[in-house]
């Protein structure tokens, strides 16, 4: 199956560089281009991408506020956004997340890393670069707005061991490596997870993230 992108960048040389590494790769396709946030949400809506790779400095509208409403329309439910930025630092990474982004990418990464990434993140797994450490997500998303803290979905929805399961995606842990540490086969750990997201109306495994972090199911430095 191929992954449909789309390129949310305002430079035009960046875009077309991105466009033909993705385009190189036999499972990947670029769909569209867009050169600014609102654009990019038009696209999004129009072409129905699986992906999009966007940028967060952008005119007309930033790409965390682009994000914020491709994650909200409940039509494009199965769109992920990796955030690709020259700008890694913690509160963006932090607010890239809390947008419902799936990922977010430094753009000195390397070829081959990204269209892992893409392939990843398309996937519904979570993806961020070693410069967004968890323990600084952890200390941003561990500090939510009262608003945002009341339209949090209840744990106690969760069995258990959904709970148990939940915070240790929120550690960054696979489901090969979840069902080591639980003593169960990796599909019964990603069925676990599946429901978790299902029951927290999550999108993907970075929304899991950022819930365990501000509802107090995992600490920053704790467990």
């Amino acid at each position: 199956m191929t992954v449909r992108v789309l390129l949310a960048d305002d430079q035009a040389l960046l875009r077309g560089t991105f466009r033909l590494l993705i385009d190189s790769a036999p499972d990947l396709e670029v769909v569209g281009e867009a050169g600014t946030g609102r654009e990019a949400v038009a696209l999004a809506r129009s072409l129905r991408a699986d992906l999009v790779l966007m940028d967060i400095r952008m005119p007309d509208l930033d790409g965390l506020a682009a994000t914020a409403l491709i994650t909200a329309d409940e039509d494009l439910a199965g769109v992920k956004v990796l955030i690709l930025t020259t700008f890694e630092n913690d509160e963006y990474v932090a607010e890239a997340l809390r947008a419902g982004a799936s990922g977010f990418l430094g753009k000195g990464i390397d070829p081959a890393e990204l269209l892992d990434a893409v392939r990843l993140v398309a996937a519904g797994d979570a993806l961020l670069s070693p410069a967004a450490t968890k323990a600084l997500i952890g200390r941003f998303l561990a500090q939510p707005d009262p608003v945002r803290r009341a339209a949090l979905p209840r744990l106690d929805v969760l069995t258990a061991r959904e709970q148990q399961v939940v915070a240790l995606v929120a550690a960054g842990l696979s489901n090969d490596d979840i069902a080591e540490r639980l003593f169960v086969t990796p599909l019964t750990a990603k069925t676990h997870v599946n429901r978790a997201m299902t029951k927290l109306g999550a999108r993907d495994r970075a929304q899991l993230v950022v819930i365990a972090y501000e509802t107090g199911l995992v600490r920053p430095g704790g467990g």
